[in-house]
């Protein structure tokens, strides 16, 4: 019955029209716009529709939260549904945004294990708290809308990490069938573990601090650089796209100049 009551809502809301202010955010923000369908492109913005209208937002530190704000999330946030549905950021259910990056007040509210097992809280621009809500920093945000094709991404960052512990533990591996879970862990092991021997790579450094870290940044890549990540990272890929179930590698497009702002 609740998931029924769920759906009839979401279908009311699609029933208003997307104003053209949001579709022309949609087009701008979204990472890998350019190269989706006409049936995906239509797809991701009834996902946003959905998407804005049953999270709860929060205006933190002074930010006065506007569409564009909420919009710009919604649709980085959203193009990881295409091939899924809402039910993935199903722990999601507040977003705080501040201005810019926040100083959390102790470790208690947030900490990140690394492999060498150091606790580290402060200053971030992006984060998922323990207890679900994620945190966003408006300017790097913004920073990312107007770069959407250099890899880097926060809100795809937090996010991946809201999808890794929807199994209980913030692991790098989100939960999956048995088989495909066997893939995931062949293959982002051996990346993680390359990641870290060689202390570069085509990720950024920061993919070396754990598994779960590894996953949310190779995922930036995904949604970002498709192409540049399966020739780099091919196993990397074929699990994400599995995962997502959605292949944009082989599309055109996409070369890794900065997307239009």
């Amino acid at each position: 019955m609740l998931r029924w009551l769920t759906e009839r809502r979401r279908r009311h809301l699609l029933e208003a029209p997307l104003s053209p202010a949001w579709r022309e955010l949609i087009e701008q923000r979204t990472p890998s716009f350019e190269i989706l369908d006409a049936g995906e492109r239509t797809r991701l913005a009834e996902l946003v529709q959905v998407f804005v209208a049953e999270k709860r937002w929060e205006a933190c530190g002074g930010l006065e939260l506007t569409d564009e704000i909420r919009v710009t999330i919604a649709a980085m946030a959203c193009v990881m549904l295409l091939g899924r549905d809402h039910d993935l950021f199903r722990d999601v259910a507040s977003i705080l945004v501040y201005p810019t990056a926040v100083k959390l007040p102790s470790a208690g509210v947030f900490v990140r294990n690394t492999p060498r097992r150091a606790v580290h809280a402060g200053t971030t621009s992006g984060v998922r708290l323990p207890d679900g809500p994620i945190v966003l920093a408006w300017d790097a945000v913004l920073d990312d809308a107007t770069t959407l094709t250099d890899g880097a991404n926060i809100v795809v960052h937090v996010l991946a990490h809201a999808i890794d512990t929807l199994d209980g533990i913030e692991d790098g591996t989100p939960p999956l069938p048995r088989a495909a879970r066997a893939a995931w862990t062949s293959a982002m092991q051996s990346a993680f573990d390359a990641q870290r021997e060689h202390a570069s790579g085509f990720l950024r450094e920061q993919a070396a601090d754990s598994p779960a870290e590894y996953f949310a940044v190779a995922a930036e890549s995904f949604f970002e650089r498709p192409r540049q990540l399966a020739s780099a990272l091919p196993d990397v890929y074929d699990v994400l796209r599995a995962f997502f179930a959605l292949d944009l590698a082989p599309r055109a497009g996409l070369e890794g100049a900065p997307y239009r702002s």
